[in-house]
Formats: C-alpha cells, structure tokens, sequence
C-alpha cells in the first residue's frame, strides 16, 4: 500500500485554513538558512507556498558562506523580535556550531522541534507528526515490533527513534559510523532519513516491511551520487521505488512523507501561536 502523503497533507493543511480565522491577522515565520544552497533554497520555497496558502509572511536571514556562529545566532535573535515561528533550514555553512544555534532558539517559537534534548520543547517533531498520522490512518502497531531507524539526524532519524521507542518498538539505529544494514532483513518497521538516495534496495527488505522513507534529497546537492535510472529525476528518497513491491506500506519520494511533515510544522506554528496568545 503506498501512501499518499499529499492527500493527507490536504486534509490536515484543510483544518489549518478553517483555524487560521481564528489566530492574529499577521503571521510571520522566519527562516534561517545558508547562502548558495540550491536544495535548502527548494525545501524553503516549499514551505513559503503554504504559508502563502495559510497567510502566513515568511522572513529569510541568509547567511554567508563565510558567516559565524554568531551571526546565525544574532540571525535567531533578530528573527525571534518579529516572526511567531522560526525554522533553522539545515544545512548551514560548515564551520557554524549548529548546536549552539539550535539552543538559541526560543522555545515558544522552535516549529521544529530542534533545539537539542534537555531544553524545553513544546511541540512534536513534524516527522513524529507524520509519521503519527500514517501510523493511525493505516492501523499501524510497532508496539514489540523490530523498528530500524537508518540515519540520527535532528530532523528524521533522532526524534522517529524517539517516538518508535515511546510505541515500545525494538528500536535499532543504522549510521554510517554504527550498525548495519543487514538489520534490516528482518525488521517489521523501518524509517530511513540518512540522505543517500537510492541506499535501500528490495533484497535488503523482509516482505511485508512498513517503509517509511523520509530521506529526501534533491538533485541539485552536490555532494550526493544519485542513483541508475535518475535522469530526468528532482527528487530522490532513500529506498528504490520498487522497495513498494515488497513492504506492505511505503512512502514514496515525492509525495510521501514531505507533504505531510510540512503541513505539520504549520500546525505547530498555530499551536505555539495560541501558546503565545494564551489560548
């Protein structure tokens, strides 16, 4: 069964339209985010078209490649004085201390769900949020399930082990520095946010596998290898496609996961809104 991300994203994205009426007339997220990047500059266009759709102002800061720490930081700051949400857009330039930057968010604005473990966070990760939705819509159960996260970024990997062990799913976590995956032969549940396209194959699966892949790269990064048959192709996840044959439920790159995570993030973006209304 493949599911269909965008109609769900729909039906949530619906619902935000009707409470939308109901928030401050001026919305504005902010987002910071890394010059010359064409990737970044295509998932922020994305989101800018739903906030256009929701009537929410989107502020860029864009940082220079040869920008500090602490002007990602004083870019946080300057945001948090005028946008009800920020987004720090991955990646940024290398020598930035991304932790740092995180930690700088306020947690009434962090949309999300970045700042690191320990800090106040007040909503779920949109990846949580998406993969909940799936999880209902599709009577999924990982309780005492074999559940192989691929990939521990802030965005995919970490807060879906997270959630999965929270579901008491036996939890195994594959990166390129621990794990393998051979784990995968024989896992009921796996989500994949490592960000190499076409890195899971339909051999590597046990039939019947939920599949849900949330590593989404563009065509344009330059430092991925994109895999035979791509031509033509924007967008890739980390399954190939005919990993559909042999899971029960898979999300497929486009249409997938994304949509859904974005319109999560503009539900967080209301939810933090009435949080600061006192709603």
């Amino acid at each position: 069964m493949i599911v269909d991300g965008k109609k769900i994203a729909e039906e949530i994205l619906q619902e935000l339209e009707k409470e939308r009426a109901s928030l401050p007339p001026v919305l504005r997220l902010g987002v910071v985010m890394g010059a010359g990047d064409a990737a970044s500059d295509s998932f922020v266009r994305i989101k800018e078209r739903t906030a256009e759709r929701l009537r929410v102002d989107v502020s860029r800061e864009v940082l220079a490649k040869d920008s500090s720490t602490t002007d990602a930081i004083h870019a946080v700051l300057r945001l948090s004085k005028v946008a009800a949400g920020i987004i720090v857009q991955l990646p940024l330039p290398r020598q930035i201390a991304i932790a740092q930057v995180l930690a700088a968010l306020p947690p009434e604005q962090d949309v999300d769900r970045m700042r690191p473990p320990g800090l106040p966070r007040l909503v779920s990760s949109p990846i949580v949020g998406a993969l909940s939705e799936i999880f209902v819509r599709y009577t999924i159960s990982a309780s005492g399930k074999k559940a192989v996260v691929v990939g521990e970024g802030t965005l995919v990997g970490t807060p879906a082990a997270e959630f999965l062990r929270e579901l008491r799913a036996r939890v195994v976590v594959v990166t390129e520095e621990s794990g393998s995956l051979e784990e995968l032969a024989d896992a009921d549940l796996v989500v994949l946010g490592a960000g190499h396209p076409g890195l899971v194959t339909p051999e590597m699966l046990k039939p019947g596998v939920v599949l849900i892949d949330a590593g989404t790269s563009a065509a344009s990064d330059s430092h991925i290898q994109l895999p035979q048959g791509a031509r033509g192709r924007r967008v890739f996840g980390d399954a190939d496609p005919a990993c559909a044959n042999v899971a029960s439920v898979f999300t497929p790159v486009p249409g997938g996961v994304g949509p859904i995570t974005v319109a999560m993030l503009f539900k967080n973006l209301f939810a933090l809104v009435r949080h600061q209304q006192g709603l």
